[in-house]
């Protein structure tokens, strides 16, 4: 039997409630953990929800995806106005599994399934979500580094420095915790049909390539965040440098008046 099921992922908020999401639902889901939960709606329709904040929609209307996006609403730490979004195919027909531009082949479907083809396109949006706060703390250091180039001074102060530092950090620790590129679900762990798939998955979808290029951006940001750093505090060290002088000429300046007079 030929078929084709429509997978939705996107990217609403930078963090969804599970906890207060699995107990709003009244829904049993079927896998649970403190980073994702998936539901089964209907015949071949599910959801899945993930900590990071994607959700993921099997055999849904737009309007249907709409209507459940702004039921979880109250869930969202920091909703998006613009939702990051791709869409997928998994159909079903005889044959080996295969991989096309926009949709994946296999011969028969079920819940394991759908969720691995879930799970992947998951990934997929998230890594275009990281990808382009990389970007955008690529571009802020090279506004940096090009007016050192033309001025021979560094226009970041130390407290701005430090909170973009910390902004760095964050997203190195989000992608840490949210990313699971070299971590195969336990699901496909015993099912060598579902590893060839998720296999598959990762590679149609490039995800230890963009995996790669954004540690690859985040290092170049960190070694120039080095180099500030060091530039500050050379700063500092001049700075209290002449804070010294001043101090040991005040001294001297007191010392003569006082045998003077």
């Amino acid at each position: 039997m030929e078929k084709k099921i429509k997978l939705a992922a996107l990217l609403v908020a930078n963090q969804l409630d599970l906890k207060g999401i699995k107990n709003f639902l009244e829904l049993k889901p079927l896998a649970d953990s403190s980073s994702e939960l998936f539901y089964s709606v209907g015949e071949d329709k599910f959801q899945y929800y993930f900590n990071y904040g994607v959700v993921v929609f099997s055999g849904h209307s737009d309007e249907e995806i709409k209507i459940a996006i702004k039921t979880i609403l109250p869930f969202m730490k920091n909703p998006s106005t613009n939702w990051l979004r791709d869409d997928h195919e998994i159909e079903v027909k005889a044959g080996d599994m295969t991989f096309e531009f926009n949709q994946v082949v296999v011969d028969h479907l079920d819940s394991k399934v759908i969720r691995i083809a879930m799970f992947n396109i998951a990934q997929s949006v998230a890594l275009d979500h990281y990808h382009g706060v990389t970007e955008n703390l690529l571009t802020e250091i090279r506004s940096f580094t090009n007016h050192l180039e033309t001025t021979g001074k560094l226009s970041i102060s130390r407290r701005n420095m430090l909170k973009f530092i910390g902004k760095a950090l964050n997203t190195q620790n989000d992608i840490a915790e949210n990313i699971y590129i070299f971590d195969a679900p336990e699901l496909v762990w015993d099912d060598e049909y579902l590893d060839r798939l998720h296999k598959g998955l990762m590679k149609h979808f490039d995800l230890r390539v963009r995996f790669s290029e954004i540690e690859y951006t985040l290092r170049i940001i960190e070694d120039n965040l080095s180099v500030f750093r060091e530039i500050s505090h050379q700063r500092e060290s001049n700075t209290l440098e002449w804070i010294i002088i001043i101090l040991i000429l005040l001294e001297v300046f007191d010392l003569i008046i006082s045998k003077i007079f």
